[in-house]
């Protein structure tokens, strides 16, 4: 097969790889129709991967059609149409059982793409470990893209507002307008929020938020406009999608008393300078993490179905998987207003 394949920073190669092979009778093979490029992928891009792996397949956001089945394998067959979770797990534990591979307790969560321990999907075909809870069959009324935004981005955006607190009436704030962000800003008002101030750098990306409703503001002039929105209280909920330390400290700077701060931007910074003192004063709530894909789909699906959440609108390109390597350059260079990469296999 055909594949985007890492061997290095900025080196990501459209070659022939080898196909993927079941491994047990819990798997399927999935053809790839899509995939998309996450922004945690730019780590590996840059050269900070997960592992010190090369050779591998990236990405971990794909759908596609089950072409191999295995035998216990309960839920799917061969011809359906599936999305696939990014986040992994044994599907036999508890948590795993409800949803929750990031609470995996045989330690088995993971996600593609990120070693040749479990091959990515930016390729013709992938193989899913335990099926039937790794993958689900597209939802009636989803379109493919629609259901691409599942796998990853959008779970990830409503995970980080349910951690956030975000309620009818709250002032939120969110930082880093990349496809997670914008997503964030969206889920914030379906959540019921009466004001979404949208911070970043990019002037562009603001005025997509600014579409959806929300105060876009430079970073340069966050404090002092959610200052001077909320009467001196700041924000009282605030979501942080980038994962730079510069980042965070400004999402725990822009919420008031009692405010609550929850970081889905992936970072591997493990010497973080938490402000202990602000956080104490401030009667702080703090939570980061890696979100459990499957756990939100039951609730995401209808307001897809329902027109409430439009993920789809924050694709930028949609090119072939071919082209993998220079969409990856558009998408790190946030050229050509390259939001979400889309590879059609």
């Amino acid at each position: 097969m055909k594949g985007l394949v890492y061997y290095g920073a900025k080196d990501i190669r459209y070659e022939s790889h080898d196909d993927p092979k079941m491994a047990a009778d819990t798997d399927v093979i999935v053809k790839i129709n899509a995939c998309s490029i996450c922004g945690s992928d730019l780590h590996i891009y840059h050269g900070q991967g997960f592992s010190g792996d090369t050779g591998f397949c990236v990405g971990h956001e794909s759908v596609g059609e089950v072409v191999e089945a295995g035998r216990s394998v309960r839920r799917l067959k061969v011809g359906d149409k599936v999305m696939l979770s990014a986040a992994v797990g044994c599907g036999l534990c508890g948590p795993c059982m409800a949803g929750k591979p990031d609470l995996c307790r045989t330690g088995m969560m993971g996600c593609y793409g990120l070693s040749t321990r479990l091959e990515g999907g930016q390729a013709e075909a992938i193989r899913v470990p335990m099926a039937d809870i790794n993958a689900a069959p597209i939802p009636e009324g989803l379109t493919a893209t629609q259901a691409l935004m599942l796998t990853d981005n959008l779970p990830t955006a409503w995970f980080g507002c349910r951690n956030a607190g975000i309620g009818p009436g709250r002032q939120v704030v969110v930082v880093g307008l990349g496809p997670i962000g914008l997503m964030a800003v969206e889920s914030a008002f379906v959540m019921g929020a009466s004001k979404v101030y949208a911070v970043d750098l990019n002037p562009e990306r603001r005025a997509i938020a600014q579409s959806l409703g929300a105060v876009a503001v430079d970073p340069s002039e966050a404090m002092q406009t959610i200052m001077a929105g909320t009467g001196g209280l700041l924000a009282d909920c605030a979501v942080e999608a980038v994962g730079a330390d510069a980042t965070i400290q400004l999402a725990i700077s822009l919420v008031g008393r009692g405010g609550r701060v929850s970081v889905i931007g992936v970072t591997q910074n493990m010497a973080f300078s938490f402000p202990m003192g602000l956080g104490f004063f401030k009667g702080l709530h703090f939570s980061i993490g890696v979100c459990g894909v499957q756990q939100y789909w039951d609730e995401l699906i209808p307001l897809i179905q329902q027109g409430r959440l439009r993920p789809e609108r924050f694709i930028s390109h949609t090119m072939p998987l071919s082209e993998g390597a220079a969409a990856y350059d558009l998408f790190d260079r946030k050229a050509d207003g390259a939001l979400k990469m889309v590879l059609e296999a």
